[in-house]
């Protein structure tokens, strides 16, 4: 009988023991909530030639294009990403300055929201590419705007839109996975004349 009440003293003082720890005032942090890990697979590229449309590239074989019924306007579309680039195609007709102001300021369009705005320049003289990437940090409703032109004939821009709210850090892995696309896309750009 006497081990058994010690036994139940104990327990009761290391219950009172825990109880007082446990409600000790502080500073109590709340953890933030975790964000799922995202990986994609690594990308086979196809290449697009749009019938009638003076270029091609290759684009990434996730991607589903939809024709956006203007003339060589598509969407590239990353469905699992819930993620769109809008391409438009633009002759140059001497309104060069024109269409590059025009792209420009759809990018600064969104300082508003973006803290950050990169720029990647590219420039292939030997196959007539020249362009920009940029690349707009913080809560941007576009995270990737770019253009590429072979500054004669043709103009070829574009955005990344996403249909999920801007939250820059769970948006991160899949913004660079389809920047690398646009930045392979680019690269690989040809003209038809």
């Amino acid at each position: 009988m006497r081990k058994m009440v010690k036994s139940i003293i104990l327990r009761l003082s290391m219950l009172f023991f825990f109880f007082i720890i446990g409600c000790k005032q502080g500073d109590y942090i709340p953890k933030p909530d975790g964000q799922v890990r995202l990986e994609y697979p690594t990308p086979h590229y196809i290449l697009f030639q749009p019938g009638n449309c003076p270029f091609e590239f290759e684009y990434s074989s996730l991607v589903k294009v939809i024709d956006r019924n203007k003339d060589c306007w598509f969407n590239l579309s990353y469905p699992k990403m819930k993620g769109t680039v809008h391409l438009t195609y633009s002759d140059v007709t001497g309104n060069l300055p024109d269409l590059l102001k025009e792209a420009q300021k759809l990018v600064y369009e969104h300082t508003i929201k973006a803290n950050s705005i990169k720029a990647k320049s590219f420039s292939y003289p030997e196959k007539n590419i020249y362009g920009n990437l940029y690349r707009l940090g913080g809560e941007s409703a576009s995270n990737i705007q770019f253009y590429v032109t072979d500054s004669v004939k043709h103009f070829l821009s574009g955005n990344v839109y996403f249909k999920v709210q801007p939250k820059p850090d769970s948006l991160q892995p899949a913004v660079e996975y389809v920047e690398k696309d646009i930045i392979k896309m680019i690269e690989t750009t040809t003209w038809k004349y």
